[in-house]
């Protein structure tokens, strides 16, 4: 990728590398609060689906269905609107996205013809907007400073699980209110109002992707990256078996607070957990950091092996939820290495894409066995345990392969003429030498994923 001449300058080596700090620096704090307004409806569409279409009298089931087909269209379509942005830049992806998306949201107000609402549903989930990886790709030029673009790349991703706690809270309080079609066009007008505020920051409307010869598709499918995706698959297999497992829950318990109270203590732990990640750099190479995180995140889900009671049960999942800002952090880090800086759009693609699946998985596998109380219960362990044997299996080829990774290129935002930066050539990733990696390498972008 790329930056213009009036992106940010470079920072000093001694930049303050507080969360204040950070959120201070110029762009920051537009960037992160319009991303998150404009993936609001990540949060919202699937629940204001299920109240709108059951009250035109369809069943749970169909408004269950539409709902997950928004959903699973809108993460298995990331990699190729993330190659459209490497191929196009921002602006002429997000925004027509952006429209389309709004308005066969506003479709299913038209009218209850089924078909019109499948269609509408699986259209509005293709064409929403990249945002989430669109946001990953702009923060080297945002910020230059390896340290304060780890702190923000920190708060990013933890921050990202408040969207499932405000969004469905949000939609319920305006169905219940004024009615399924008041969420509906909240939804809309959030999600255009937060694409306008990041599309027309100037990092954004100006960012151009870089074009370098002898990119091809398979440096996107190399074993050691395919790996990388398989283990984030398995990460979004946890998180769906855990939804399904807190419903489940709910009814064992007949406490319907459950069914919301879980996930949310769930994205509450990675909020904190991207707060704590922010406060220092931690030692090791970004694999290293990833599979201790994995190791930790599979550990965390073993007490509901137990069948812990509810109140229990809500404070144990926070401790995974901790970990899960880590093992996506580092999991984009380590596919940042991986993947030539032309390509590196569609590549968090895939990594969002990879989660979103294993999710659906989730939820598929942990519905169908929803009546095995203890099966339920270990299902997300059993993801977890699924993505770090596979991050442990593959660490070797990710070692190997990263060592002959195409050489890193220093982002624009440095001046030709500036002899203070240093490692102004090639640079090979290292673990010995991770603090101190060139801009584009030492820091990679990291998502929350859809919970």
């Amino acid at each position: 990728m790329t930056t213009t001449d009036h992106a940010v300058g470079q920072a000093p080596a001694a930049a303050s590398t507080s969360s204040r700090a950070v959120l201070g620096s110029q762009h920051v704090a537009r960037l992160l609060g319009g991303t998150l307004i404009g993936r609001m409806p990540n949060g919202m569409a699937p629940v204001a689906i299920v109240l709108l279409i059951t009250s035109h009298g369809a069943s749970l089931a169909s408004a269950g269905l539409l709902s997950a087909l928004y959903g699973l269209a809108g993460a298995l379509s990331q990699p190729v609107k993330g190659r459209l942005m490497d191929r196009h830049g921002q602006l002429p992806v997000s925004a027509p996205g952006a429209v389309i998306n709004s308005g066969c949201l506003l479709l299913l107000l038209v009218g209850d013809d089924p078909t019109l609402a499948l269609a509408a549903v699986v259209l509005a989930g293709l064409s929403s907007p990249p945002l989430e990886a669109g946001l990953r790709a702009l923060w080297p030029t945002v910020l230059p400073d390896p340290g304060r673009r780890r702190v923000a790349l920190a708060l990013d991703t933890g921050s990202q699980g408040l969207l499932y706690i405000a969004g469905p809270l949000l939609v319920a309080a305006l169905a219940t209110a004024y009615g399924p079609r008041a969420a509906i066009l909240a939804t809309v007008v959030l999600g255009l109002v937060g694409t306008t505020v990041v599309l027309t920051a100037p990092p954004s409307r100006t960012w151009r992707p870089q074009h370098t010869a002898g990119s091809t598709a398979a440096e996107l499918h190399s074993t050691p990256l395919s790996l990388v995706f398989l283990a984030h698959a398995g990460f979004g297999i946890a998180l769906g078996a855990m939804n399904v497992w807190a419903v489940a829950m709910a009814e064992l318990h007949d406490m319907e607070l459950l069914s919301g109270l879980i996930p949310a203590a769930f994205a509450t732990g990675s909020f904190l957990g991207g707060l704590l990640y922010a406060r220092r750099a931690w030692p090791g190479s970004p694999i290293v950091q990833l599979l201790t995180a994995a190791a930790g995140f599979c550990a965390g889900w073993l007490p509901l092996l137990g069948l812990p009671g509810p109140h229990m049960a809500t404070v144990v999942v926070t401790v995974p939820g901790v970990f899960l800002t880590v093992v996506i952090a580092c999991g984009f880090t380590t596919a940042d290495a991986l993947v030539p800086t032309q390509r590196r759009t569609e590549a968090y693609a895939w990594l969002i894409a990879s989660v979103g699946a294993g999710q659906a998985a989730g939820t598929a596998l942990a519905g169908a066995l929803a009546t095995h109380r203890l099966t339920t219960a270990a299902l997300p362990a059993a993801g977890a345990a699924l993505a770090l044997t596979v991050l442990a299996a593959a660490r070797h080829r990710i070692t190997a392969r990263r060592d002959t990774c195409p050489t890193a290129v220093v982002p624009s935002v440095f001046h030709p003429s500036d002899s203070s930066v240093p490692n102004r050539g090639s640079h090979r990733w290292s673990e010995a030498d991770t603090p101190t990696l060139p801009v584009d390498v030492a820091t990679a972008p990291l998502p929350i994923p859809h919970l």
